[in-house]
């Protein structure tokens, strides 16, 4: 049997791991094996430094948005509470932006969040069990109408109950 030496293929795989190492100081971006022990580290740097940014991102704007908070009489936590009684969804970058940069606009959130603390989650349930009351009286045609102006997907298949949890 002839000896096959392979080296189209192989050629090709060491200059892709070659083109990865280029810039890399010494040996490691000429000599294959020391280049490719190279990226390979550098692959699982920048793998774990994607999810390090993401998690100092968010310490940077929670720590934003408390200090925004402060000055306007709250910690992070009631304000996040009260957004959530309030029914304002708006993400932590945004609201970090805002107290940078819109401080009226961060104090306007800040006394909507204030009003919710003071009505408290009751106020929140009572506006959901309201909503969720009115769905009930109807019947699942007109549930399932709702659902399709709505453009909620699996309406036809849902029971009742779905229905209502879907449209509230």
């Amino acid at each position: 049997m002839p000896r096959v030496k392979g080296s189209k293929v192989t050629r090709a795989r060491r200059k892709k791991i070659i083109k990865l190492a280029k810039g890399y100081f010494g040996s490691k971006h000429t000599i294959y094996r020391t280049a490719n022990e190279q990226v390979m580290h550098s692959l699982k740097y920048s793998y774990r430094d994607r999810r390090n940014v993401k998690r100092e991102m968010r310490k940077l704007w929670i720590a934003r948005i408390n200090a925004g908070a402060r000055l306007n009489g709250l910690s992070y936590s009631k304000l996040t509470c009260g957004l959530k009684y309030a029914n304002i969804t708006i993400n932590r970058k945004m609201l970090s932006e805002m107290a940078i940069h819109d401080a009226a606009g961060f104090t306007t959130i800040c006394e909507a969040a204030k009003v919710a603390l003071v009505a408290g989650p009751a106020s929140m349930e009572t506006t959901i069990e309201a909503a969720t009351m009115d769905l009930s009286t109807l019947k699942v045609a007109e549930l399932r109408e709702m659902a399709k102006e709505k453009s909620i997907s699996g309406y036809s298949t849902m029971k009742k109950a779905n229905l209502i949890e879907a449209l509230a």
